[in-house]
């Protein structure tokens, strides 16, 4: 990292940020560019859950190669100055790559859209079972995260 006053060092600081935030944009490989969306996820023990659609250009193309790159911002506000070329930006922002599991089963995405929602602020949650079938999980299982942050926090 060329900024190494930027970087979030502090692990508990990374998994915060993954807790508050509630995007996370998923950079999937396609030919010849990426491919890019960004998804509402829950986090917990070092994962992304991700729900989504049974069939579309996301699922064939992580069934073709499940390493994906993501990217979570938390929180940003544009700083204005007098000067238009001292104008920064307060944030936080995460990037990181990862291994997509596609959850089938139904128990599984049961607890994947558990995961979801509780990050959502929900808890107490009960699913039609035909939802359930209409869905998979994407788990994204976290291999490296880095952090990045500018402004006062």
């Amino acid at each position: 990292m060329r900024r190494k006053e930027r970087e979030i060092n502090d692990r508990d600081l990374i998994i915060e940020t993954l807790k508050k935030s509630n995007t996370c944009r998923l950079a999937i490989h396609d030919s010849p560019y990426p491919y890019i969306v960004a998804l509402n996820y829950g986090y917990v023990n070092n994962a992304l859950f991700i729900h989504c659609a049974k069939e579309g250009k996301k699922i064939d193309l992580l069934k073709q190669n499940n390493k994906v790159g993501f990217q979570i911002n938390f929180g940003s506000e544009l700083i204005k100055h007098s000067e238009s070329c001292q104008w920064t930006t307060k944030y936080r922002s995460l990037m990181g790559v990862g291994e997509v599991e596609i959850i089938e089963d139904f128990e599984q995405k049961s607890q994947g859209l558990d995961v979801i929602m509780k990050h959502a602020g929900k808890s107490d949650n009960s699913y039609h079972p035909r939802a359930v079938e209409k869905v998979l999980i994407l788990k994204v299982n976290i291999m490296d995260i880095s952090g990045k942050q500018a402004g006062e926090w």
